[in-house]
C-alpha cells in the first residue's frame, strides 16, 4: 500500500531525532525502535494479505460448510496500527527524557504535531 514508505519515512525521522538528540544508543531507544521496526514489518505483511484476500474470506468448516467472513487480517492490522501508534510515543518520550537539549524542542513538536494530525 501507498502508506508504507510514509511509515519508512517516519521510523528514518524518528531514528534521526535520536541521533541529533544523542540517544539511538540508549537501551531504551533502541529495543523500542527495534521493536516498531518489527510492527512496521508485521503491518507490510497484513497489508499485502488483505490486498490478496479482499476484506472477506470464506470459513470452511469440518463438514464442509462454507461461511463468508471478515478477513481476521483486517482486526490484526488495526490492532498493530494501534501498538505501533503507542509504540511511536514511547519512542518521542524517551526521545524526551534521555536526550540532549536541542533547539527548545521545535524540530521534535514539529514532528509530534505532524503525527496528530
Amino acid at each position: 500500500m501507498s502508506d508504507r514508505k510514509t511509515l519508512e519515512e517516519q521510523a528514518e525521522k524518528i531514528l534521526k531525532m535520536a541521533e541529533e538528540r544523542g540517544v539511538q544508543g540508549n537501551f531504551f531507544f533502541r529495543t523500542t525502535f527495534e521493536r516498531y521496526l518489527v510492527q512496521l514489518k508485521i503491518l507490510d505483511d497484513l497489508e499485502q494479505a488483505i490486498d490478496e484476500y479482499g476484506a472477506t474470506v470464506t470459513k470452511t468448516y469440518v463438514k464442509g460448510r462454507e461461511n463468508l467472513m471478515s478477513n481476521p487480517a483486517i482486526k490484526e492490522y488495526n490492532r498493530t496500527v494501534s501498538a505501533s501508534n503507542g509504540t511511536v510515543s514511547a519512542l518521542i518520550n524517551i526521545i524526551k527524557a534521555f536526550g540532549k537539549e536541542d533547539d527548545g524542542g521545535g524540530k521534535l513538536d514539529e514532528f509530534m504535531s505532524a503525527l496528530n494530525g
